[in-house]
Formats: C-alpha cells, sequence, structure tokens
C-alpha cells in the first residue's frame, strides 16, 4: 500500500463515519479513569499554558479534556468530517486539517505533542519518519504523550457503524515502539499497558506512553 492508498483509506474512513463515531464515544466521561488519569497527568507535565498540539484529534474530545485543565492545546486531523464536529463541539478552539506525516509546524514549537490511537492506521516502515517529525516540533524538555492498541496481529474492518467502509487497525508491542522513540531522540519517562476489557469493548490491550526530548545541557 502506497502513501496515498492508506492516507486516502484513513481520510475517507473517518469522513464517512464521523457523525456515528462521535455520537458512540460522546466524550471523555466515557473513558476509563486510568485513561484520564494519563490525559490529566500529562497535562500537569507540560504545564498551565503550554503550548500542545492534540495530533489526530478526531471529534476534539481529548483536545477540550486538556483545554479545561490550563493547556494552550490545538488539535490536527485528516478529517474534514471529524473537524467539523470538533469546530460545532468547541467553538473556542483551534482545529486544522493535516497529516501526521507532513507536519507544517515549526522546529521547536510545542512544549507538547499528543498521539491519542493517532498512529494506528499507518504502516509500521512510515514511524520513525512520523516520530522524526514530532521530535522535531518538540522544544527541549517538551512530552510526547503516546496512545495505541497493544499486539501483533492487525485488524482491517469493511464495515463500521453501518456503513461499508475499509481501514485497517494496526496494533503494535510496546517495547517495539519503545525502541522506535529511542531512535527518533526521545527518552521514555513512562510505559503503561491497560489489559483487555471486553465489558468496554476492548478485545485488545491498550498502552500509553510518555517520552521526552531531552532538554538542552546546562551552559558552562
Amino acid at each position: 500500500m502506497t502513501d496515498a492508498d492508506f492516507v486516502t483509506e484513513t481520510r475517507t474512513f473517518y469522513d464517512t463515519v464521523a457523525e456515528e463515531y462521535a455520537a458512540h464515544f460522546p466524550g471523555l466521561h466515557g473513558m476509563t479513569p486510568l485513561d484520564r488519569a494519563l490525559l490529566a497527568g500529562f497535562a500537569e507535565l507540560v504545564g498551565a499554558g503550554g503550548e500542545v498540539a492534540d495530533l489526530g484529534c478526531g471529534p476534539g474530545r481529548v483536545t477540550a479534556f486538556l483545554a479545561e485543565r490550563g493547556v494552550s492545546v490545538f488539535g490536527l486531523d485528516l478529517s474534514e468530517s471529524m473537524l467539523a464536529i470538533a469546530r460545532r463541539e468547541n467553538p473556542s478552539l483551534r482545529f486544522e486539517q493535516g497529516s501526521i506525516l507532513e507536519l507544517d509546524l515549526p522546529d521547536g514549537s510545542l512544549d507538547g505533542v499528543v498521539s491519542w490511537y493517532s498512529t494506528i492506521h499507518t504502516p509500521l516502515d512510515h514511524l520513525p519518519g512520523v516520530f522524526a517529525g514530532f521530535h522535531r516540533v518538540l522544544r527541549p524538555g517538551g512530552h510526547l504523550l503516546l496512545g495505541f492498541q497493544a499486539g501483533d496481529e492487525p485488524r482491517r474492518y469493511e464495515e463500521a457503524f453501518g456503513h461499508r467502509v475499509a481501514v485497517e487497525f494496526r496494533r503494535r508491542r510496546p517495547e517495539q515502539m519503545v525502541t522506535l522513540l529511542e531512535a527518533a531522540g526521545f527518552a521514555l519517562r513512562s510505559r503503561t499497558v491497560r489489559e483487555a476489557d471486553e465489558e468496554l469493548g476492548e478485545p485488545t490491550a491498550q498502552a500509553c506512553l510518555v517520552a521526552r526530548k531531552p532538554p538542552k545541557p546546562p551552559t558552562p
């Protein structure tokens, strides 16, 4: 699958199911307390007023959650349909269309990057470039929060929310992602794995990594 193929497939999927997706996942109150705690902890790491990009923001629920905790955050997503929901629900926040493959952001401009399940459709051979982009846009000492489905086998859907669509969810081993992040220049700060929970409709474990772009060494 070429770059254009998987990007187009992902955009088309979320453009098609956006309203149903947003209704099915109505907000972070439906998220587990552990996930909310991870996001709240990340907001504290970044600090009040910290500049953060929520990359792959979808309908903007994580963006809004972070903004409520004093973070200066904006959202970016491939899907204009998802962005329309995000703007409708959060008119005071900024949302832009874009791709994590080609971040149109200045070097060292952010205190934090959130990638909350936004790499799960990206083929493995593209992840080094994606993580290098995350590293580039962070200031020294800035933090990355990376959420993803843990596992080995991908799962492909040809139907979702009553629509005929096609998209592949790629699961990763946390140690594999740590290796890729370290190769991109990050230092791991936290690794969390929440086990599969059928009651929540999660057939696989969920992983979250917090990594940091090393600060500049002190001037002698």
